[in-house]
C-alpha cells in the first residue's frame, strides 16, 4: 500500500469531478483491478461542514493491474480467520456469530458479568 502523498503537490478534484482515466481503491475493485504498486496520481476531496473535507486518492486505470486470484491457500486461512472471530474467548464455544468487539465475548458471557 503506498503511503498518502502531500496533496501540494498533487493535482486536486472536487467531488464528482475527476476526469475520465482515474479512480479510487473501491472503483478499481468494483472493476476487478488493483492499483498494483502505482503511485497516487490524484486526489479527490468532498467539501463538508465544520470539517476538513473528505480525501479520496485517485489512481490511474491504464496503470492498473488485475485482481490476484484467490488461491485454495488463501480460501482457507480466511475461513480459518472468521472462524476464530467466532469464539467466545471466555466460554471457548462457538457463538454461531462474529463476536462484536465492543463486547469482547459472546452474548450469554456477556450477560452473565
Amino acid at each position: 500500500m503506498t503511503t498518502a502523498p502531500v496533496s501540494g503537490s498533487l493535482p486536486v478534484y472536487r467531488w464528482r469531478l475527476a476526469p475520465d482515466g482515474l479512480a479510487t481503491r473501491r472503483q478499481l475493485r468494483a472493476m476487478e483491478l488493483r492499483p498494483g504498486g502505482q503511485d497516487v496520481a490524484a486526489e479527490l476531496q468532498r467539501p463538508r461542514r465544520r470539517r476538513g473535507p473528505l480525501v479520496a486518492y485517485l489512481y490511474r486505470l491504464d496503470l492498473a493491474k488485475p485482481v490476484r486470484p484467490m488461491t485454495p491457500a488463501r480460501w482457507a486461512a480466511l475461513a480459518k480467520a472468521n472462524t476464530a472471530r467466532r469464539i467466545c474467548p471466555e466460554c471457548r464455544r462457538d457463538a454461531g456469530y462474529v463476536i462484536p468487539t465492543s463486547l469482547g465475548a459472546c452474548v450469554p458471557c456477556t450477560d452473565s458479568n
